[in-house]
């Protein structure tokens, strides 16, 4: 683990974050990703919250509650 990084639940669907139990009960709808120190955030990019694979920007607009938009 990077330091001063730490991993966190979203819901694909609100965007808020949720508690880890949250995501493991829901694993379609929620994703963990990590954010603090160490992360770019200069790249846009755009995932299925069930698989955690890349889609395009046309997918992710498709399908609004199951893809997340994030920047790594």
């Amino acid at each position: 683990m990077a330091r001063g990084s730490r991993s966190v639940s979203r819901s694909a669907g609100t965007g808020r974050f949720v508690s880890a139990r949250t995501a493991a009960r829901s694993p379609r709808t929620t994703t963990t990703e990590r954010v603090g120190r160490g992360t770019g955030n200069s790249h846009t990019v755009n995932r299925s919250a069930s698989t955690g694979r890349f889609v395009t920007a046309a997918t992710a607009a498709r399908h609004p509650g199951t893809t997340i938009t994030q920047r790594v």
